[in-house]
């Protein structure tokens, strides 16, 4: 199924060069001069290789049909997770590197998309965004302005995100799987 360039989101797995790829992150950019393009980071899904590929806005892409399967995220052992089939109960191992740097948001008992080709599991889609607790948060210079200040807050699976400088630590925050940005104070 043909798709535009500037739909493509991590997780999602694309045909490119008559080979099947993994999105793993994308970015739009826009240059100075001329105009917004699509820098995608992939992997092979066959060799695990990683690329980059840069698409105009407007350029359509192959989006592969995969089946997808609800699952529960249940643990990771060594270099695997594990997840189980939320109708069928089976339980399966995704290696880790086709979450890459995402498997930092997986949490005990998310549930999640798990998208196979032929019997494979190829991508993992997260939730949109999760809640973590803000470990280390840098003090509030005087004189900065709430409006257009951020520091760096360090969160609880490791990961640094910039947060508003009413944001202490031990503070949960929403944040964003697909660009690891802040949303808001957790409720």
């Amino acid at each position: 199924m043909k798709i535009q360039a500037n739909t493509i989101r991590g997780g999602m797995v694309i045909e490119y060069e008559g080979k099947q790829w993994s999105v793993i992150r994308q970015s739009i950019e826009r240059p100075g001069k001329g105009g917004a393009f699509i820098q995608v980071e992939m992997r092979n899904v066959a060799t695990g290789v990683k690329s980059e590929a840069r698409w105009r806005t407007q350029d359509s892409v192959e989006r592969l049909e995969v089946r997808e399967i609800e699952c529960t995220f249940l643990f990771k052992d060594g270099d695997a997770f594990t997840f189980m089939d939320k109708e069928s109960f089976d339980q399966f191992n995704v290696p880790a590197d086709i979450l890459g740097e995402r498997a930092a948001f997986l949490q005990d008992n998310m549930e999640v998309s798990v998208d196979f080709i032929e019997g494979k599991a190829v991508s993992i889609v997260l939730p949109k965004s999760v809640v973590l607790t803000v470990t280390e948060a840098d003090p509030v210079v005087k004189g900065q302005t709430a409006a257009s200040s951020y520091k760096p807050g360090l969160l609880e699976n490791g990961l640094k995100v910039m947060i508003p400088p009413f944001i202490e630590a031990g503070t949960k925050i929403v944040v964003n799987t697909e660009d690891v940005s802040y949303v808001e104070r957790a409720k």
